[in-house]
């Protein structure tokens, strides 16, 4: 499915979403000290380094020019023995499934128990508002299942799963050593600030909305107010920024108010992710447009 899903949004999604400012995809590079970044298109996925040890978050599309961008940034494929796997759609698992390369065949996975019945095909990927079934997604990795509120470490970083159902039915984020928050497709970040994710794809928009307020209060009410690090709109230390609109949903069909004027006009276009910038930039965060 990989292979065939990836050149799909590569030659059509291109089109469908050019000049709406969905996707705002960081560059390949560095946000801070532990968190490196490699873009695919319009995804991210990141490396999380801590005393040695590196960890993986979502495994992006089938993507040709991964091994190249993991390069730029000094990352070796053979050295991730760990990805966390924030939900199955194909951009966020492509380079694990069985029909890609083969760059972490080795690595074990972690992902929700519920989400993970996609992959058993005890449940169908359904978007565009349940009308259309994604193929399935095959994986024949090591799993480690989890359940919501899981915590668990790998060499000295700490790990705390919480599930967030609505884009799919067992997506999960991951609370990383309390001060990172990676989100994969929950949150999207607007001009205004952060919205529940593209509404043609999620399994249950009201679920997702619910489940973020549900989010938001649990870091609160524990005194956290982590970096939020989405999968397709950069990041944002703003907490009430990243917040901001949950209870309305990003209308992907739709030119986005107020735009940002950062939106690439063609999210597809990697034209200005080099290997120099790379290694030398700082990726900033999300700015805010009023």
């Amino acid at each position: 499915m990989s292979k065939k899903a990836s050149q799909f949004q590569w030659k059509v999604m291109s089109k469908m979403y050019q000049g709406k400012g969905i996707f705002k995809a960081l560059n390949t590079g560095r946000i801070d000290d532990h968190v490196l970044c490699v873009r695919e298109y319009i995804a991210n996925i990141f490396f999380y380094t801590k005393n040695g040890t590196t960890i993986m978050i979502d495994a992006g599309y089938n993507y040709p020019r991964l091994k190249e961008k993991m390069e730029w940034l000094d990352l070796d494929p053979a050295n991730v023995t760990d990805i966390l796997i924030t939900h199955q759609d194909t951009d966020h698992v492509g380079a694990v499934e069985d029909d890609s390369d083969g760059l972490f065949k080795q690595a074990k996975l972690h992902v929700g128990r519920t989400e993970n019945k996609y992959l058993t095909g005890e449940v169908r990927r359904r978007v565009y508002f349940g009308f259309y079934k994604l193929p399935q997604v095959h994986i024949s990795n090591e799993k480690h299942l989890l359940d919501d509120g899981d915590v668990f470490t790998i060499g000295d970083i700490k790990i705390e799963a919480i599930q967030v159902p609505g884009h799919t039915w067992g997506h999960m984020v991951y609370l990383i050593d309390d001060a990172y928050l990676f989100t994969g497709d929950t949150i999207w970040l607007g001009a205004d600030g952060g919205y529940s994710f593209i509404h043609a794809l999620a399994e249950d928009n009201t679920l997702a909305k619910v489940s973020l307020a549900v989010l938001k209060e649990k870091l609160k009410s524990r005194g956290l107010t982590p970096m939020i690090i989405t999968g397709h709109t950069g990041w944002t230390d703003d907490f009430e920024f990243a917040f901001a609109h949950i209870d309305k949903v990003c209308n992907a069909f739709k030119k986005q108010k107020p735009v940002d004027p950062n939106a690439p006009f063609d999210g597809y276009d990697e034209s200005d992710d080099t290997e120099e910038k790379a290694c030398t930039a700082v990726l900033e965060k999300a700015p805010e447009i009023v």
